[in-house]
């Protein structure tokens, strides 16, 4: 096979690899019940007037499978948390008692269980597209190949191996949202 094809096919490989990546850190901020620092991933907070994860403002621990505890570096970031959590709108509210932060998970309903599993689906499908629309850009730039001594054999093969590569990919999405939705199924 041609250098500039396989260069192609490493380049959408590599791509794809990091679309998953993307999915998976997507799903594991759907909650599934139990309570988990990666819940609020992509929290921020206002310390001092300038954005800042919640991670990086103080810890975060789950003494048990039903509540996160913050504690803040610092006691005047209390409120800010607090604010920055409400307005996430996870579904959480937070208890403040002047020196932690309590977040107690409620137990997932029928109803918020289908919710949630929807979100999944949405989230898996958003995966999938990504992957494929990546195979369509690896596709346009073999293609973009033929002018430069690569027979059309060559683009053939090429264009053959990046749908198996996709199609790999889309299978790992899939597996990643089943075992998601089997989590929030599981009471």
């Amino acid at each position: 096979m041609n250098d500039l094809i396989k260069k192609q096919l490493e380049d959408a490989q590599a791509t794809m690899e990091k679309a998953i990546a993307h999915c998976e850190a997507e799903l594991t901020k759907i909650r599934a019940g139990k309570a988990s620092a990666g819940m609020l991933d992509g929290i921020m907070v206002d310390y001092y007037g300038t954005p800042t994860p919640l991670a990086q403002v103080g810890s975060i621990n789950t003494p048990d499978a039903r509540t996160l505890i913050i504690q803040p570096w610092e006691k005047s970031l209390l409120v800010p948390i607090e604010r920055a959590i409400m307005e996430a709108n996870i579904g959480i509210n937070p208890q403040n008692d002047g020196v932690i932060i309590r977040l107690v998970v409620p137990p997932l309903t029928e109803e918020r269980r289908r919710e949630l599993v929807k979100k999944v689906k949405e989230e898996a499908e958003r995966g999938r597209i990504t992957v494929r629309n990546i195979r369509k850009d690896a596709n346009s730039k073999i293609q973009r190949l033929k002018g430069e001594s690569v027979s059309d054999d060559e683009i053939k093969t090429g264009e053959g191996e990046v749908q198996k590569i996709t199609d790999a990919y889309i299978i790992k999405v899939d597996k990643h949202a089943e075992v998601k939705e089997k989590d929030i199924m599981t009471i």
